[in-house]
């Protein structure tokens, strides 16, 4: 089995310097562990509402717009509503799930997170989040 996994690539070889060696996952390997959990991927929503607003903003050139439809899709699957285009609010943490989609993708350059107390439409947002 860990021919197999050494054999396409999945994981390397690291000689330390007691003499032993070992075994790490590469590149190709994290990213298909990554892949194999975002299906499992789920925010604990905790029992009370701390009363702030993530909000997720994201700028990805025209170029790359299946990167940013393959985004913008994970994270409406996890909850997020989207506030404008490319602007998507969550009121619970969340800031484990999406760099973990970050990693995935490989696209932390292009994405910012921000924790506000309020947003000027939160009436609206609080009711499509079960929050009143």
């Amino acid at each position: 089995a860990i021919n197999s996994l050494y054999t396409s690539h999945l994981i390397e070889e690291k000689n330390n310097r007691d003499g032993t060696t070992t075994l790490i996952l590469s590149e190709n390997g994290k990213q298909r562990a990554l892949r194999f959990n975002i299906d499992k991927l789920e925010i604990k929503k905790p029992e009370k509402w701390d009363r702030k607003w993530r909000i997720v903003m994201f700028d990805i050139p025209e170029k790359l717009k299946r990167l940013r439809d393959s985004l913008r899709l994970h994270f409406q699957e996890i909850g997020l509503i989207e506030l404008q285009k490319s602007v998507l609010v969550y009121p619970y943490p969340c800031n484990h799930e999406i760099e973990f989609i970050l990693e995935l993708y490989n696209a932390r350059k292009y994405v910012r997170f921000v924790l506000v107390e309020t947003i000027d439409n939160e009436l609206h947002l609080k009711n499509k989040f079960n929050l009143i």
